[in-house]
Order: structure tokens, then C-alpha cells, then sequence
């Protein structure tokens, strides 16, 4: 497994299942594979729900070495188990392949969907027919699931690899981590550059503070630094997408001193602008969005803001942030427009009277217009 992989969700033409593409925008895609390819990133990975991806990558595939390919496709895990192979089979049909590498139940985003894969005859039990059948070698999930049921469907036993996120401006998912690899999985870290802080286009303030390194650079060598990391998913648009990412392996000799310097500065300008003490304890008493009235995600609504604030990501912030209450279960909760009383709610949080404030400021802030999700598989 390559230390980057060649993620299939932002190249392709559109959104829409389609079965056709604009010969400029098949030439890009073919010449981004062929990049990647030969920069021995021969790791692709696409999804069902990533529109005419599949079908774009089946012209370009069957022309590649078959050997040196490891081919991932993801299918969503909510629907029936008939469900799922037939979505398999159209993958399949799209990519002109026999079998893929990996294969990923797409989204166990919450416990009713771990429990629906489950089932008998489900999506996890047709997975593993695929498998006997030879079409799918091994068999993974991807998840934007809070790390209680990250770590539930890592403890299931049933799955070889993860995709999940994890990043210096989220590390909510540690113990998701040190669970896969107490059962020996794969680990594969969604979108570093995009949810990661949206690092293809930096605050100033950011990049001077991740100097010598850019924050792309930063952050790839923050997470390749964990040993149980094995790879970093290049969303990549365009052949060039990947060429800082290449060239941030050349500080991997001495990337432990460097990304432990940067870290220390972006911590000590948060603890500046933020308050040493906020900055060690905010998350303390912050209950699930579920818990609290209105489904306002207070947590990350906070995360947000505390990166906007400390270190100007407001675009980032608001990125995310617009899409509270548009993106059901692979972004949940709702934003803070309408702040109830939430005296009850934080009761065990040492910030509980200032916390209504700053889920205000966040709001004029952060909020722009409601966004649509890309895709419904995001």
C-alpha cells in the first residue's frame, strides 16, 4: 500500500450517475491516473455514489497493469443485502473489472447502519459472498461515525481496513486508531486536504506559521509520523495535485523534529488567542449533538471556531460549517442559529456560561448560506 492514494472524488465530470463525460475532462482524468501510476501511487479508490467516476475510471483501468493496481470501491451499507450486490455489480460493469483489490461498505455513519450491515444476509454478509466469489479480496468500511461507533464496528472483528478521518485540526478518532490496530486493519485517512483544514488554499497566517513547510506538507507528515497509518487519500482534480504531496516525503528524515516545532507554535498562537486554560479543557462536558436541544453540534461547532479564531481558517470554517442540517448522518447535527437554553445541557462543561456567546459568534462567524453535499456518499 502506497503511503498516498488517488482518491476518485473530485476528478470526474459529475455528481450524476452518468454514463458519459466531455472528452477534455476524460483526457484530465486519464492523464491524473497516469500521474499517479507513475509516481507509484497505484492505490485508486472510487465509490458508487461519486457519480460517473466509476465509469470514467473503467476506460482508463483495463488498460493499466491489472498486477500493479490496488483497486478500492466503496457501496453504501444502508440498503438490503440484494441491494448491495446489485450496486456491487454496477461497479463493476462501470470499472470493466473482475474483481477490486477492496471493497468498502460505504457510510456506517451511526449504529443503525452498523446494525443494518450486520444483519444476516445483509450488505457485511453479502460482502463476504463477493469475497468467496473472488470478486473482492478485502473487505473494509468507511466512516464519518463519532468514535463510539468507529470503535464498535472495529470490535465486530469482521473487517480488514478503515477509512476514516483523522488530522492535527481533528484527532477525535485516537482511540479508533489504536482499536484498528489492535485488530491488525488497515488504516486509510479520508480527505487530508480538504477536511483536514482545507489546505489546498491556506490562511496566510497558517502558512507562516507551519514555515518551513507548507500546511499540506504539515499535516501530511503529522499524519505519516503515526506508524498505524498507512495511507493518506489525494483527492486529486488534476495531474498537479499531487506534486506537493510527493515533494513533503523529502522531509520525512528529520519530519519528527519539524512537525513537533510546528505543532508546538500552532498550539502556543491557540493558547494565545484562545486561553491556555480553554484551549486544555473545552471539550470537557460537551455532550453528543443528540443530547442536546435543538441537535446543535456543539462540538464541532466549537472546533471550528477555535481554528477560525486561533489561526484565521475562517474558509474552512465555514465550509463545514454550512453544511450542518444539509448532509443527514455523514455530517450530523445542526448548526447555532437558534440557541435554546442550554444551562442543563452543559452542566458538567467548566465553560458552561460562555459557551451560549461563542456558539453566537461562531454563527456570525462561520454562516453563509446553507450548502448541498456534493454527493450523497461524501
Amino acid at each position: 500500500m502506497p503511503v498516498f492514494t488517488c482518491g476518485g472524488m473530485r476528478f470526474q465530470h459529475t455528481w450524476q450517475d452518468e454514463e458519459d463525460a466531455p472528452d477534455d475532462n476524460q483526457k484530465n482524468l486519464e492523464a491524473t491516473i497516469q500521474r499517479a501510476v507513475d509516481s507509484d501511487i497505484n492505490h485508486i479508490e472510487t465509490a458508487r455514489g461519486y457519480g460517473s467516476s466509476e465509469y470514467q475510471l473503467g476506460k482508463i483501468l483495463p488498460r493499466l497493469p491489472r498486477e500493479s493496481l490496488i483497486v478500492q470501491t466503496k457501496v453504501a451499507a444502508e440498503g438490503d443485502g440484494a441491494k448491495f450486490r446489485n450496486d456491487f455489480n454496477r461497479s463493476m460493469s462501470l470499472l470493466r473489472l473482475d474483481h477490486v483489490d477492496l471493497l468498502s461498505l460505504h457510510g456506517i455513519n451511526n449504529a443503525e447502519i452498523l446494525e443494518n450491515s450486520l444483519l444476516p444476509g445483509g450488505p457485511l454478509a453479502v460482502a463476504r459472498e463477493l469475497q468467496k466469489e473472488g470478486r473482492a479480496r478485502f473487505i473494509g468500511f468507511s466512516t464519518h461515525a463519532d468514535c463510539d461507533v468507529i470503535c464498535r464496528t472495529i470490535d465486530t472483528g469482521e473487517f480488514d481496513y478503515v477509512n476514516l478521518h483523522w488530522y492535527w485540526v481533528n484527532r477525535s478518532n485516537a482511540r479508533a486508531i489504536e482499536a484498528a490496530k489492535r485488530h491488525d486493519m488497515g488504516m486509510f485517512i479520508i480527505s487530508p486536504n480538504d477536511k483536514g483544514g482545507k489546505l489546498y488554499e491556506p490562511p496566510e497566517k497558517l502558512s507562516r506559521l507551519c514555515d518551513p513547510l507548507t500546511p499540506m506538507a504539515f499535516n501530511n507528515l503529522f499524519c505519516l509520523l503515526n506508524p498505524d497509518v498507512h495511507t493518506l487519500s489525494i483527492g486529486a482534480a488534476r495531474p498537479t495535485d499531487f506534486d506537493e504531496h510527493i515533494r513533503s516525503l523529502n522531509f520525512l528524515p528529520d519530519a519528527q523534529k519539524q512537525v513537533a516545532e510546528i505543532s508546538a507554535r500552532l498550539i502556543a498562537e491557540m493558547q494565545h488567542v484562545l486561553g491556555a486554560d480553554w484551549c486544555r479543557d473545552w471539550e470537557k462536558g460537551i455532550p453528543k449533538w443528540e443530547d442536546v436541544p435543538g441537535e446543535i453540534n456543539i462540538w464541532e461547532i466549537l472546533r471550528l471556531w477555535n481554528h477560525a479564531k486561533a489561526l484565521d481558517m475562517v474558509a474552512f470554517g465555514k465550509m463545514r460549517y454550512n453544511l450542518l442540517g444539509q448532509a443527514g448522518h455523514w455530517f450530523p447535527g445542526k448548526n447555532s442559529a437558534d440557541i435554546p437554553d442550554l444551562s442543563e445541557t452543559l452542566k458538567a462543561s467548566p465553560f458552561r456560561d460562555r459557551i451560549p456567546g461563542i456558539l453566537q459568534q461562531a454563527h456570525e462567524l462561520l454562516y453563509d448560506k446553507p450548502v448541498e453535499r456534493l454527493s450523497k456518499s461524501e
